[in-house]
C-alpha cells in the first residue's frame, strides 16, 4: 500500500486526489476541487490537500509522494512535479483506458493531445494565449449575459439558429458579442455560436496533431460542458472526421490530479529500487 495525492493547479481551480497504489494497481481515495475566485493559490492547495488526507483518515507522514501540476511548482510541501501535458494523459487513460487522444480545455487555452495505451504523449499541438477557445473567455461571457457557468452547456444544447463567432481574438468576440446581445440575438443562440467557434479550433488541433480515429476524451475545466461537448461532435462531424469520436467523463475535471498522482507513485517506486540497488551494492 502506498499513498500518492495529486495536486492540480490551475488557472481558475485547484484539484486534489489521493490514491492507494500496489504495483499497477491504482485505487482511488479522495478528491476534493476548488475553485480559486481570488483566493490565494498556494493557500488554497494547502486547504484541497489538508481535506483530501482528513477524508481518508490518513497523516501526512503516510503519504509517500505529493506530486503537482499545472501551476504547481511554488507549492512547497510538494516531492515533485510533473508537466501538465504528461498529467493529463496518464489520467484519461486511467479515467477511459479506450482513450487515445485527449482535449485539454482549461481556463486559458485548450491542447490535443496523442497518447498510446500507457498514458505516453506521442505528439501534441496548443491554441494560443490569445485564442478565444478557453474557460476564462467563456466565462467572462457568461457573466456578461447573465448565466451562471452551470447553465451554459443546457442553454446552448436548446439553440436552434447559432450566430457565428468569427474572430479568434478573445477580446475581438467579447466585442462581436456585444454587439449580438444590441442585436437583441438569443442568449442559447450567441452561447451555441461560441461553442461552434470553439470546437472548430479543437477539431483543427485534433487534424494538425494526427488525430483522425478512435476516442478522443475531454479533460479540463470545460470537459462537462455539454454544449461544447455536443458542438465538438457536430464539427467533427462536418470535418468528415467520423473515425474519431469525442466524449468526456463525470470526473475528467481532475485528470490532471489523477495522472500527477500515478506519476509520482511511479517516480517513488523507481526512486525506492534505486535506494535499495545502492543499499545492496
Amino acid at each position: 500500500m502506498t499513498y500518492t495525492i495529486g495536486l492540480d493547479i490551475g488557472a481558475g481551480a485547484i484539484k486534489a486526489v489521493l490514491f492507494d497504489n500496489a504495483g499497477a494497481e491504482h485505487t482511488w481515495v479522495a478528491r476534493r476541487c476548488e475553485r480559486i475566485r481570488r483566493r490565494d493559490t498556494l493557500e488554497l492547495a494547502r486547504e484541497c490537500y489538508e481535506s483530501v488526507l482528513q477524508d481518508a483518515g490518513i497523516g501526512a507522514d503516510e503519504v509517500a509522494y505529493v506530486a503537482t501540476t499545472g501551476e504547481g511548482e511554488s507549492v512547497k510541501f510538494a516531492t515533485g512535479h510533473f508537466y501538465t501535458m504528461t498529467t493529463h494523459a496518464r489520467g484519461a487513460i486511467f479515467l477511459d483506458p479506450t482513450a487515445n487522444a485527449v482535449i485539454d480545455i482549461g481556463a486559458l487555452n485548450g491542447r490535443a493531445i496523442y497518447v498510446d495505451e500507457r498514458g505516453k504523449v506521442l505528439g501534441y499541438k496548443m491554441t494560443s494565449q490569445c485564442a478565444s477557445g478557453s474557460g476564462q473567455f467563456l466565462e467572462n461571457i457568461a457573466r456578461y449575459l447573465g448565466v451562471a457557468i452551470e447553465e451554459i452547456g443546457r442553454l446552448s444544447t436548446k439553440s436552434e439558429n447559432p450566430e457565428k463567432v468569427s474572430s479568434i481574438c478573445a477580446v475581438l468576440a467579447e466585442t462581436d458579442v456585444i454587439n449580438m446581445v444590441s442585436r437583441g440575438i438569443a442568449t442559447n443562440d450567441i452561447l451555441k455560436g461560441i461553442h461552434m467557434s470553439m470546437a472548430s479550433r479543437l477539431a483543427k488541433l485534433l487534424k494538425v496533431t494526427g488525430i483522425t480515429k478512435g476516442k478522443v476524451l475531454l479533460t479540463g475545466g470545460l470537459a462537462l460542458d455539454i454544449g461544447l461537448l455536443a458542438a465538438l461532435q457536430e464539427e467533427m462531424a462536418n470535418e468528415k472526421m467520423e473515425d474519431l469520436i469525442a466524449s468526456n467523463h463525470p470526473d475528467s475535471i481532475y485528470a490532471g490530479a489523477i495522472g500527477a498522482a500515478i506519476w509520482g507513485a511511479f517516480r517513488h517506486e523507481k526512486l525506492t529500487a534505486m535506494g535499495g540497488a545502492r543499499i545492496a551494492a
